[in-house]
């Protein structure tokens, strides 16, 4: 599984970790009922502790996005992809909503915002 971490982020390792297999499974990379490689393959793969592996794996197992079957492996879940979806859609609004109550109150235009997310968009 191909996964980039970097040590001079200032997001957690462990965070890193979770959140690319999360993309990887929002965007079918990683497919309902795929075998995930265990904790301490993963950690050796990416020259991490095994301590983060599993503190990833465990986030993504308490958001519902992989199930650990004792002395069988760990699995994507068989979680509604769209319902995932949805989830991640609720979060961003959220933040948007945030993002816009703070640009009224700085009295940043809306389209002063729409350039900060074509920035922001086209650095990925």
């Amino acid at each position: 599984m191909s996964i980039i971490i970097s040590n001079s982020s200032n997001i957690p390792l462990y965070e890193q970790v979770k959140e690319q297999i999360k993309n990887k499974i929002l965007t079918n990379q990683l497919k309902a009922g795929e075998l995930l490689p265990s904790i301490r393959s993963l950690a050796r793969d990416l020259k991490v502790s095994v301590i983060t592996t599993k503190n990833a794996y465990d986030a993504l197992e308490n958001e519902g996005y992989i199930k650990t079957i004792p002395g069988k492996g760990t699995y994507v879940a068989n979680k509604n992809i769209e319902l995932m979806k949805e989830e991640q859609l609720q979060k961003i609004e959220a933040l948007f909503d945030t993002a816009i109550s703070l640009a009224k109150i700085s009295k940043i235009s809306k389209k002063e915002l729409y350039e900060i997310i074509d920035i922001l968009y086209k650095e990925d």
